[in-house]
């Protein structure tokens, strides 16, 4: 698995390496929630680290939710799925060209309840030029469907990061942003997701453009709901 701290080809550092590890060991199960983390002392000695990198390291994995850490007693594992966020998905996924599908179907169903919200209330909360804006994305990405994919695929993904920056929501944004991190490690989800419809392109970005949130929200939802039927 991939460590987001750390530069593409670069070595990892100490507390990386025993980062990377135990989150591993966490996501997959080897780790099961409850258990006890060895000491720092002992995973000093496993890593051949000194004891601050594991220290570092077992911190970093509280701060994502994957354990408890209790000062004068033992570290545990939590269950990532009541504890974690959002950055677990990037963790899962890891860059595996085969990500577990109810992981893709997670991420999909989440980026289609975003989309929706985010289209009605861009409808109602961007100002006049923002919509316009969005309209005019979305009328050129209905025109490259079906022709010009890479240019089609830099639109879409403008359009929605417009949208959900008109939505108003920075919590919207925020998870926009893991959720497309995720979508990208996921081989091959993106060309499976690319819009095939640019009528529904161009209504969405129609509707919002004249300030209307339901035939916006109806857009939208006829626009990303259809692509969980592609990971049903």
């Amino acid at each position: 698995m991939s460590d987001p701290a750390a530069s593409p080809g670069a070595p990892l550092s100490a507390s990386q390496r025993v980062h990377v590890a135990l989150r591993s060991e966490i996501l997959d199960g080897s780790l099961a929630p409850g258990k006890t983390i060895p000491s720092e002392r002992i995973l000093a000695e496993q890593f051949g680290v000194n004891r601050h990198a594991v220290r570092e390291a077992l911190k970093r994995l509280e701060q994502a939710g994957l354990v408890q850490i209790t000062h004068g007693g033992a570290t545990r594992v939590l269950d990532w799925r009541d504890a974690g966020g959002l950055e677990v998905l990037l963790d899962i996924a890891g860059g595996s060209a085969d990500p577990p599908r109810e992981i893709v179907r997670s991420v999909i169903e989440m980026r289609a309840s975003i989309g929706v919200d985010a289209a009605r209330l861009c409808a109602v909360r961007a100002s006049e030029d923002d919509r316009r804006s969005v309209m005019a994305q979305a009328i050129e990405g209905a025109g490259l469907v079906g022709s010009d994919q890479e240019r089609l695929d830099l639109v879409y993904a403008a359009m929605w990061q417009a949208i959900v920056a008109g939505s108003g929501n920075i919590a919207y944004r925020l998870a926009l942003n893991s959720l497309l991190r995720a979508m990208l490690s996921f081989d091959g989800v993106s060309d499976t997701l690319r819009p095939r419809e640019g009528d529904l392109i161009e209504r969405l970005g129609r509707s919002i453009g004249e300030g209307d949130p339901e035939a916006a929200a109806r857009a939208a939802g006829a626009l990303l709901e259809g692509d969980l039927d592609r990971f049903a």
